[in-house]
């Protein structure tokens, strides 16, 4: 069995964001992004055949906006139960629990971090998913938690 990984799933607010959520009058007016994360999902990525995905709770024009710009087809927004959202994906991309990585950092990661081959979280993630983690990131969502991961999840995949 292929061991590699294909499906790369990331939570949004805590993770790619440092977990604030600006909200005036109109709604949600901004998140900020980390632009060494983008890198890691936009280039690093797709050179090793890997699929970028996000799934999360809330939901997002800007989230929606940040997918677009780093070519992420795979976007599953208000999903409370997220774990039918990665069903859906390892199912469509015919992968197995070896297959996935899965980064987020609170309670709603929990139930698809179960389900992933390999798993990480930012510094600042809450402790039941630390616990639950493979690799926790030195760097806290929002601040290059992700790009650490995708390079921990790239050294893993070299090392088969």
């Amino acid at each position: 069995m292929n061991e590699k990984i294909k499906l790369f799933v990331m939570d949004v607010d805590g993770t790619l964001t440092d977990g604030k959520i600006n909200i005036g009058p109109e709604g949600e007016i901004f998140k900020s992004f980390n632009i060494r994360d983008g890198y890691g999902v936009n280039e690093i990525l797709p050179a090793h055949n890997i699929i970028p995905a996000i799934i999360t709770g809330r939901l997002s024009k800007i989230v929606e906006n940040r997918a677009k710009e780093l070519h992420i087809t795979e976007l599953y927004q208000g999903k409370h139960n997220k774990l039918d959202a990665l069903k859906d994906l390892m199912k469509k991309y015919d992968c197995q629990k070896e297959n996935v990585a899965y980064i987020g950092d609170d309670i709603l990661d929990i139930v698809c971090m179960k389900e992933c081959g390999i798993t990480g979280c930012p510094a600042d993630a809450c402790q039941e998913v630390k616990d639950l983690a493979n690799y926790i990131c030195t760097n806290k969502g929002g601040d290059g938690a992700v790009r650490e991961f995708i390079e921990f999840v790239i050294n893993h995949n070299l090392s088969k």
